[in-house]
């Protein structure tokens, strides 16, 4: 069976309702990025990154999964699926998809502060007083700013492994995540599904640019590769 992967952003799950909440200013919910997506803030304030955290975590109970999760579920019918996105929420598992890696982590998952970085699943509000069973502070199991992304390499072996690569609410120009799409082997199909594309046609070989939505232009495109088969 062949192997589609998809890498997914930000865009992803907009449609769903979740904010990306870093505006043009650099701003995330009017906080500096610094003080609630590095260590150094943690470490300095961790009752407000954990408050950022928990927020973002009380969102997920809102929202479901669009039509372009939906329209990668139904790819599975048909080819062997991988997701890598950079989403931290959980609507892909939620709507069905069987193989996601979180490169920036998962808001429903916290881990250890202690030795062992033990990760744990998690629903609800977390607090500074909250501890692991060997008695250290819990803090978001998110990727932050200055950190090592420790699946980047997994990623990077599943994009190879791609007969079709698709490209979906990420504009791919953040390192190191941009990095994955070199990756790709030459002559694989690439599609680059995105409103407002940050790529030309000629910047990457065997490249087709979808302007549409997550969404809609996943939909399309479901369509069109389970009807060819590739």
């Amino acid at each position: 069976m062949k192997r589609i992967v998809v890498l997914s952003g930000a865009g992803m799950s907009a449609e769903s309702g979740i904010s990306t909440f870093r505006d043009a200013g650099g701003l995330w919910e009017g906080h500096d990025v610094m003080e609630v997506a590095s260590p150094e803030g943690f470490a300095r304030n961790p009752a407000l990154v954990q408050d950022f955290y928990n927020q973002r975590r009380r969102q997920l109970h809102e929202v479901k999964p669009n039509a372009g999760h939906s329209a990668l579920v139904e790819l599975e019918k048909f080819f062997e699926v991988s997701i890598v996105t950079q989403n931290v929420d959980d609507l892909h598992e939620r709507a069905g998809s069987s193989h996601v890696l979180h490169l920036h982590g998962e808001l429903r998952k916290v881990r250890s502060t202690g030795p062992t970085a033990a990760v744990f699943p998690w629903k609800e509000d977390l607090t500074p007083d909250d501890r692991c069973p060997d008695g250290f502070p819990l803090r978001p199991h998110i990727v932050w700013f200055g950190e090592e992304v420790p699946l980047l390499g997994p990623a990077a072996h599943i994009t190879a492994q791609a007969d079709v690569l698709i490209i979906v609410g990420t504009s791919m120009q953040v390192y190191p995540a941009a990095g994955l799409v070199h990756y790709k082997q030459p002559g694989v199909p690439l599609y680059f599904v995105d409103p407002n594309p940050a790529v030309v046609p000629d910047q990457y070989d065997s490249l087709e640019i979808i302007p549409e939505k997550a969404g809609a232009g996943l939909t399309t495109l479901a369509e069109r590769l389970a009807y060819t088969r590739l």
